[in-house]
């Protein structure tokens, strides 16, 4: 790309002195075009070629399964804000789950405001290395832990394990980041405060533990 853009302005000087040479211009109307022809060069550049720009993904819906694991029927957590901010209260199934109990905990998203419906999960999860879900909760007794790593063998969060403790209730705050600093300090092992990035989507469902 550069070295056509040289050729172009190389062109354009072998153009303006063939004119010259034609029309024998006096020495005051050489030094006026010699003007023209530096200011071309410098006001006309040529960028390198274009690197793709990961853009944020517009999320709609979440849904966080819980699976558990003594094989009893999953529990469907889910979040639908078609409209974004601002417009319409979002739709929000929260959720009961056991005491002492380990779930297995898989994440969907999608774009449903567009027809059919877009699947963002599959993106999110080929461009691992971009994205890092974050989870905190009000529930002393729930810890989540990553089941999944991107290509340099960091987390992402599609995939988890949760872990429920004594009755309580309380919220889950799920957070996915683009483009965090994975290499900062504890943010591998799910702490967001210096993971930096731009937030693609937040969701807080109200979890009880029975």
């Amino acid at each position: 790309m550069q070295q056509c853009c040289i050729y172009e302005k190389t062109s354009y000087i072998c153009f303006i002195f063939g004119i010259l040479k034609i029309t024998e211009m006096k020495t005051v109307k050489l030094f006026l075009l010699l003007s023209i022809i530096v200011s071309i060069l410098v006001t006309t550049s040529c960028d390198p070629d274009p690197k793709p720009v990961n853009e944020e993904e517009l999320i709609t819906t979440v849904t966080y399964t819980l699976t558990p694991s003594d094989g009893s029927s999953p529990v469907i957590l889910k979040f639908k804000d078609l409209d974004g901010d601002g417009g319409a209260i979002p739709v929000i199934t929260n959720g009961t789950l056991k005491q002492n109990t380990t779930y297995n905990g898989i994440l969907t998203l999608s774009n449903e405001s567009v027809s059919p419906a877009e699947d963002i999960t599959q993106e999110v999860n080929e461009e691992g290395q971009d994205h890092q879900f974050f989870f905190s909760s009000s529930l002393a007794g729930i810890t989540v832990s990553y089941n999944d790593k991107d290509a340099d063998n960091r987390p992402i969060g599609l995939s988890t394990v949760l872990k429920t403790g004594g009755s309580e209730s309380g919220s889950l705050k799920v957070t996915l980041r683009h483009l965090p600093n994975k290499t900062a300090a504890n943010v591998a092992s799910g702490d967001i405060t210096n993971a930096g990035g731009e937030t693609d989507v937040e969701v807080s469902y109200i979890i009880d533990v029975k």
